[in-house]
């Protein structure tokens, strides 16, 4: 067991990682098992977040004077925390996904920017695409009225190219309604 030193350092050390989060997600570990434990921490860590067990009156502590003192105070029973300074998105993703491989980690509360959210909003949060599909698909609606234009300017050419050619095909530069040219007479010399 910590002494009261080591808790306070515990605490000071989540409190300076607290001030800086965008997410927060309290869950429940009580049942998982150690193997689970480890794949969960390494998932939130590829995700780009970080996840602990915390004591309650730690987490509490912790939280005082952060953003995020309304979602981890008056715990009760086992608690777990995953949290990121990035992508929201992202961590909930990562943490549905295990909420159901192994029924045991149920999520409690969240906290995402800057405001406690409901279990229901983690879940809808990891249906939406994550930050960089949408900077994908922004750039894409951008990039597409350029590509249209490029598109259609560059058929102009093309088009009055296959346009001329079909014209001389059928003679319509001829000296008349389709007539084929006709060589003027040349004159004739005086004799």
């Amino acid at each position: 067991m910590k002494n009261k030193a080591e808790k306070k350092a515990q605490a000071d050390e989540l409190r300076v990682q607290l001030a800086n989060v965008s997410t927060v997600v309290l869950s429940t570990f009580q049942g998982i098992t150690v193997e689970d434990d480890t794949k969960l921490r390494r998932a939130v860590e590829a995700a780009g977040g970080k996840y602990q067990v915390v004591k309650n009156t730690v987490a509490e502590r912790a939280a005082a004077g952060t953003p995020t003192e309304g979602l981890l105070k008056d715990l009760k029973g086992t608690n777990s925390i995953a949290y990121t300074t990035s992508d929201p998105v992202t961590l909930a993703k990562t943490l549905t996904k295990f909420a159901k491989d192994v029924p045991a980690f149920k999520f409690r509360a969240g906290w995402v920017e800057g405001r406690v959210v409901s279990i229901a909003e983690i879940t809808q949060l990891s249906n939406l695409p994550s930050k960089e599909e949408l900077i994908s698909k922004i750039m894409f609606m951008l990039n597409a009225p350029a590509q249209r234009l490029a598109t259609a300017l560059s058929a102009l050419p093309r088009n009055l190219a296959v346009v001329t050619s079909e014209a001389v095909k059928a003679n319509k530069f001829a000296g008349g309604e389709g007539a084929p040219a006709q060589a003027a007479p040349a004159p004739e010399s005086a004799q």
